[in-house]
């Protein structure tokens, strides 16, 4: 090949990945379910914590008592923590989850993917531009719910110890909850390529993604606690904790950097599971 037929052609293959990922953002976006889920859940998010930090405020300011209040007034109150209320944010992992098994399963259960795989042999690269496109979308839907939540919360706690994001442990907790929806939803996009059906495909993503972490909480033995530290879940937990709080002693605790690292290795993980399962299995 001449060396002026060689670049044109590399110029061809980066444009076709370029078009790679235009189709990939135009299937994603045309789902209706995209919206309602993502939109709808991000709200519900941001509501459970936005009114644990009102309920809060209001039983520290002294205008609502609950049993068992009048002797312990700060009753263990962590301000970082209503912003990271661990149920409103195991629904986004699930919902996140959901929306990343949804960019492979929904092209299979229409049979729209061998239209795709007919029109661009490469899998591969149909995964590459599959995985650009739900990482970013994750990733700014993550960075919005994660912003947005801690900055209501403590802005409603402003007079009872609200933080800001420079105090010590905030910027770390807004950055890896804006992380854990990308995460979650290339778990969920492995889950989708591998079970290929919806209903099988949402239990393994509860069943991976919050029921293991539960399973393996206990610190008897120390490879279960291990195994439970290598969770996504628990990594997320770790890393949102407020540094300036007193936390109870633990066995086997999980440090930041192994959080950080679960981090990386979940989603590396699971592309790679992506890719060897459509690439090896027929449409």
């Amino acid at each position: 090949m001449s060396t002026t037929a060689r670049p044109a052609a590399d110029a061809a293959e980066r444009t076709r990945f370029t078009d790679l990922l235009a189709a990939e953002w135009i299937k994603l976006r045309s789902l209706r379910s995209t919206y309602w889920v993502l939109g709808g859940g991000a709200l519900v998010v941001i509501g459970i914590n936005a009114n644990s930090a009102w309920t809060n405020a209001r039983r520290l300011a002294g205008t609502e008592s609950t049993p068992g209040d009048a002797d312990d007034r700060y009753f263990r109150f962590d301000a970082l923590h209503t912003a990271f209320v661990d149920p409103a944010w195991q629904l986004l992992m699930v919902l996140a989850a959901t929306v990343g098994a949804l960019a492979v399963l929904g092209e299979y259960t229409s049979g729209l993917i061998r239209t795709t795989f007919a029109a661009v042999p490469d899998r591969r690269a149909v995964i590459a531009a599959k995985t650009v496109v739900v990482t970013a979308v994750m990733c700014g839907l993550g960075a919005v719910v994660a912003g947005v939540s801690f900055g209501v919360t403590q802005a409603l706690l402003r007079d009872e110890g609200g933080l800001s994001i420079g105090d010590a442990g905030a910027l770390r907790a807004v950055v890896a909850s804006a992380l854990l929806t990308p995460v979650c939803a290339l778990v969920g996009m492995a889950l989708g390529a591998v079970v290929r059906h919806a209903a099988g495909t949402v239990a393994a993503v509860v069943g991976v993604l919050l029921l293991l972490p539960a399973l393996f909480q206990g610190d008897t033995y120390r490879w279960v606690k291990e195994i439970g530290n290598a969770m996504p879940l628990t990594a997320w937990a770790r890393l949102v904790e407020n540094p300036a709080a007193v936390a109870l002693p633990e066995k086997y605790p999980v440090t930041l950097t192994e959080a950080w690292t679960v981090f990386a290795a979940w989603p590396l993980v699971a592309v790679v599971a992506t890719v060897t399962v459509v690439c090896r299995r027929d449409v």
